[in-house]
Order: structure tokens, then C-alpha cells, then sequence
């Protein structure tokens, strides 16, 4: 009985200890001009400020998808989005959204309206997103007038790296992924 008790204490442990506080609004945010480097924490955009900065500048839109009960959500943003080189790199080349994938607020995206979905509990958007495939933490890119490339699970920097310079770097739909992978140097 007492290894029961210490076990379920220490499971209790594991998953509180992960825990966070959420996102910071990036709709209260002031957003500096397109292009600059972040100085330390990457600064996440609402969906409605990508679609503005696409009028003004054509480059992908990064989307972490995430949950709020995700715990390698909370893994990503503390090692992958919180790392330097992801940051400088995300905010540079990227207009940079993190979307709740439960979240119930309706949007507009490319013209079209996406609400929660009550019988899938998610919403309409992340099933669009992925296609269906819902996974947490996804990473999608939706390259400059592309559709959604959604890339599922955690992400550490050096894999990170590898898939936002593919895109980043304007590789994407012109050296297919395993070629640019084979010639590919990290420098993360």
C-alpha cells in the first residue's frame, strides 16, 4: 500500500510539474517591423496579424498547434520555441501564430469561417490544418500561397532547424525534402 501511495505521488509530480502559464494574448501585444530578430522570447502573432502581414510581405506562416493539457506542448515552448538560434530564425523568416486547438473563437482564414467543432471537440481550423491528422504539438507551415504542411509531434532545435529552413529558405516545392535533407548542414 505504501509503494501505491509513493507511486501515485510521483505520477502527480511528473505531470504537475510540467505545467506553465499559458501564451501570453499576442493580440495585446506591439509588434516591432516584419523581419526583426528577436531579442529573447519569440513573439507570437494572432492568425487575423498574419493575414495582415501577408498583404505586406509574402513569407510562410509558422503555426504551432498545441493544447492547453498537452505536455509536450509545454516541452517545445520551453525547448525549442524558448532556444535562440529557433527564435531569431522563426521571427525573421516566418509570421510566427500559436493557435489553441480547442479554442472556441470563431476565425476567418483565406476568406473561409472556422468554428469549434462540438462533435470532434477541437476545432475546425486544426482539422483543416492537419487534415484530420490531429496530433499535439503540431508544427505547420503554410508556405507563401500553399497549403497547409502540417508536421506532427515535438520538435527538439536540431530537428526544428532542418524543417523551418527548408521552408524558410524557399526549398519547398523545388528540391524535394530527402534531397535538401541529404545536403543539408546544421548549424544550430
Amino acid at each position: 500500500m505504501q509503494s501505491l501511495k509513493v507511486s501515485v505521488l510521483f505520477c502527480w509530480l511528473c505531470v504537475f510539474s510540467c505545467a506553465e502559464k499559458p501564451a501570453v494574448d499576442a493580440g495585446k501585444m506591439k509588434w516591432g517591423a516584419p523581419g526583426a530578430a528577436a531579442a529573447e522570447k519569440l513573439k507570437w502573432m494572432t492568425l487575423e496579424d498574419a493575414a495582415s502581414g501577408l498583404k505586406n510581405q509574402k513569407r510562410p506562416v509558422l503555426i504551432d498547434l498545441y493544447t492547453d493539457w498537452c505536455g509536450w506542448c509545454k516541452v517545445m515552448d520551453k525547448k525549442t520555441y524558448s532556444n535562440k538560434d529557433v527564435t531569431s530564425y522563426v521571427q525573421q523568416k516566418f509570421y510566427p501564430v500559436k493557435f489553441d486547438a480547442e479554442g472556441r473563437k470563431t476565425i476567418t482564414w483565406n476568406g473561409k469561417t472556422y468554428d469549434f467543432n462540438t462533435r470532434h471537440k477541437t476545432h475546425d481550423f486544426a482539422i483543416y490544418l492537419t487534415n484530420g491528422q490531429l496530433s499535439y504539438p503540431t508544427t505547420v507551415i503554410i508556405p507563401v500561397d500553399g497549403e497547409p504542411q502540417a508536421i506532427p509531434g515535438y520538435l527538439a532545435p536540431n530537428e526544428f532547424e532542418l524543417i523551418a529552413k527548408y521552408f524558410g529558405e524557399g526549398k519547398y516545392g523545388k528540391v524535394s525534402f530527402e534531397e535538401y535533407q541529404k545536403s543539408f548542414k546544421s548549424q544550430w
